[in-house]
């Protein structure tokens, strides 16, 4: 799989991903082929580009709710658009409620993990779709953490309009990797976002917001501005504010932009463990229990320098899951502290998108002995009883 500008699409390619309508029609299914009048139709949505598969590629396993999460990303996105837009103007943002609880209905009270993928940013969408996969994370995480509703509404509202004030941000700056910002470029970041915050005023607060949306607003602002750790820990901030920090620097890494290659799940958790000052360890453990990190199927590097595939997950540390190593085909358990000591994970082998390379199906060609099936319906068990 490859990304492809749109300038340089070709008559023939085929997509690797569905093209949806800001209403969410499909207008192009996987494995489509490209041709001129489909080429010039996603020049003019407006699209930088898009994944296409290599010419013998198969199309990549996608279950039923991940292509409604995509789908729904790029509804929410236009709906998200539509709100930033009115308040520019000056205007009511009368869907911004129904689109908060719309989210929350659909993934603030999941039963069980999902795939969290991620889509491509330009400058031009970022905004959009950076509130939308904060506003996602922010209600998983709120429901894992047993919030009340209330506090779920008013922290997914939040998350869509927290970083309003960077549709103010100079396009010269939103092109940098986060290598490139000097002290100059993160002043005019802070100026924008002051100004993106008196867009939702504050003062006579004539659009009804609850006044903790504004709380929160304010509390992540000052985490984000605060580039000292040591003085983080004399600030506090509320659980909600708690859960916008760690939602907002997960989706951040995990993205792909055309200036920036995103980063695995694992690598964000473990960045995000490693300074508890900033990303609390109860929320970053919550996010964990969401989002498939480490879901069945994927390809891995291991510490041994061998490949691997994990074929069962641990619900208790998904650091820790079942895996076969390809290189001499036996299973490992790395709960097993003698396992673990010589065998670690490294990171997680993706696609550009960031999806897994391995699908289940091929996993069924593996076999295990009755110590790897007991273990096995160990983790079953455990996660059913999570359930």
């Amino acid at each position: 799989m490859q990304f492809v500008e749109s300038k340089n699409l070709k008559p023939g390619m085929r997509l690797a991903k569905p093209i949806y309508n800001k209403m969410g029609v499909m207008l192009y299914e996987r494995d489509t082929l490209l041709t001129a009048a489909g080429i010039k139709s996603i020049e003019n949505f407006g699209l930088i580009g898009i994944f296409i598969l290599e010419p013998a590629e198969p199309l990549p396993p996608l279950s039923e709710e991940d292509i409604q999460f995509e789908q729904f990303q790029t509804i929410y996105m236009f709906r998200a658009k539509e709100i930033m837009d009115k308040l520019q103007q000056q205007k009511e943002p009368d869907t911004l409620l129904s689109l908060a609880e719309n989210i929350i209905s659909k993934y603030g009270s999941l039963d069980h993990k999902m795939n969290f993928t991620q889509n491509l940013r330009s400058s031009a969408d970022f905004v959009y779709k950076h509130a939308i996969s904060t506003a996602i994370l922010a209600a998983m995480i709120a429901h894992i953490m047993h919030c009340p509703a209330s506090e779920k509404v008013n922290i997914t509202i939040a998350a869509l309009l927290y970083d309003l004030g960077y549709l103010f941000v100079p396009r010269i700056i939103l092109d940098k990797a986060e290598s490139e910002m000097s002290d100059e470029d993160d002043k005019v970041i802070q100026e924008c976002r002051r100004k993106g915050y008196a867009l939702l005023d504050p003062d006579s607060n004539k659009y009804s917001l609850n006044q903790e949306v504004f709380t929160l607003i304010h509390q992540i602002h000052v985490s984000l501005a605060t580039k000292n750790i040591e003085d983080l820990k004399s600030k506090k901030f509320s659980r909600g504010a708690k859960i916008l920090i760690v939602a907002d620097m997960f989706d951040k890494l995990t993205a792909m932009s055309l200036n920036r290659a995103p980063i695995s799940e694992v690598s964000t958790i473990r960045y995000l463990r490693e300074y508890p000052e900033r990303y609390s360890s109860a929320v970053v453990s919550a996010l964990s229990h969401c989002i498939h990190i480490l879901p069945i199927g994927s390809s891995i590097d291991l510490s041994t320098g061998d490949k691997g595939i994990v074929i069962m997950e641990n619900p208790q540390n998904f650091l820790a899951p079942m895996i076969l190593n390809i290189r001499d085909n036996q299973i490992y358990d790395l709960s097993n502290p003698l396992v673990a000591a010589k065998m670690q994970i490294v990171d997680i082998m993706k696609t550009m998108d960031n999806r897994i390379v391995i699908d289940e199906a091929t996993l069924k060609h593996f076999s295990s002995d009755n110590n790897i099936s007991s273990t096995i319906n160990k983790y079953k068990t455990k996660a059913a009883k999570k359930k």
